[in-house]
């Protein structure tokens, strides 16, 4: 097996940890509050979805590897190498200074920084339509929250809201596997070199990002369910049901969107709908400071990378 698909496959696997850590933690984070879905429970129907779910749909998979930048030239390996090293890099600083942010926007700008810097074709267009359903998806995420919460709390009593519960996470973790997810497929598809998503390559994606879910998991907890609003059981339950459908529509059409954002967005949506005050905008404030510096820096530090490692490259060759 040639040097840079060993590289990308250890990268891979390290991505598919840290995508653990920092959204599994977050798709099961609102609904903490109700004993209705419990923690392993929780868990293990994620990482079922993860493994499963592109077995029947990874669109958004391919959107990653081939609709932003052509990774399947020579030297596609490591350019993508670069590319998720730098949103990693960039996560994982973010993250270090109490501004968790979204890993797809980091992806994003990380492949298409890359992509530029080793000189791969970018398309501009579908990186613009990528970014514009990105920008949507948070605040799609809010408008149906505001308007979910208000039905919620007007047909459901405390005893039916379990069953409402269960339907949100269920449509948050397909979404989730069907959209965001399949950014960890993604990065294998392009290190081993196929374009079908075979049970033995999703089912390992699955359980690296399910450790990293375990770990990630009260970090998470404590970010959306406490920092943004004074969170009660509904509105975790609102927030589920908005982002996931949110999130599906985007998968149908093969758009990648970040989960945690819609999930941000749900929250708001559903604490708005009750009284502004619910909110702690101070805390959304600095959520959203974190997205608009995630894709530029993804971006410039992928470029960077790619060119450097891309100089490197063409000397020793030479």
């Amino acid at each position: 097996m040639p040097l840079d698909a060993v590289v990308l496959i250890v990268v891979a696997g390290l991505f598919a940890v840290v995508s653990g850590v920092n959204d599994g933690g977050a798709v099961l984070a609102t609904g903490l509050k109700l004993p209705t879905v419990r923690p392993a429970t929780g868990v293990l129907v994620l990482v079922l979805m993860v493994a499963l779910v592109p077995l029947v749909t990874h669109q958004v998979a391919l959107t990653f590897v081939t609709r932003l930048a052509t990774f399947d030239e020579p030297g596609g390996r490591l350019a993508m190498t670069c590319a998720v090293v730098s949103s990693l890099a960039v996560v994982t600083v973010l993250s270090a200074k109490g501004r968790p942010t979204s890993l797809t926007l980091a992806v994003v700008g990380g492949l298409t920084g890359a992509g530029l810097g080793w000189g791969l074709p970018v398309s501009a267009g579908s990186v613009g339509l990528v970014l514009a359903f990105g920008l949507a998806a948070p605040f799609a995420g809010g408008l149906l929250a505001w308007v979910l919460i208000r039905v919620l709390v007007s047909v459901t009593t405390a005893r039916g809201l379990p069953r409402w519960h269960w339907a949100g996470f269920l449509l948050q973790t397909l979404a989730y596997a069907a959209n965001d997810g399949q950014k960890m497929l993604a990065v294998f598809m392009i290190a081993l070199g196929f374009s079908d998503a075979p049970l033995a390559y999703t089912s390992l994606v699955a359980l690296l990002f399910g450790l990293g879910t375990l770990y990630g998991l009260p970090r998470a907890g404590r970010t959306l369910g406490r920092e943004i609003i004074a969170s009660r059981p509904p509105h975790g339950v609102v927030a589920e049901l908005a982002a996931g459908t949110a999130v599906v529509a985007s998968a149908a059409v093969g758009m990648p969107v970040s989960m945690t954002q819609s999930i941000a967005g749900g929250l708001i949506g559903a604490g708005v709908a009750q009284g502004g005050g619910r909110v702690r905008w101070y805390a959304a404030v600095k959520i959203v400071v974190a997205w608009l510096l995630t894709l530029p820096a993804s971006g410039l530090l992928g470029w960077v990378l790619a060119s450097m490692v891309k100089g490197i490259a063409s000397v020793e060759l030479s």
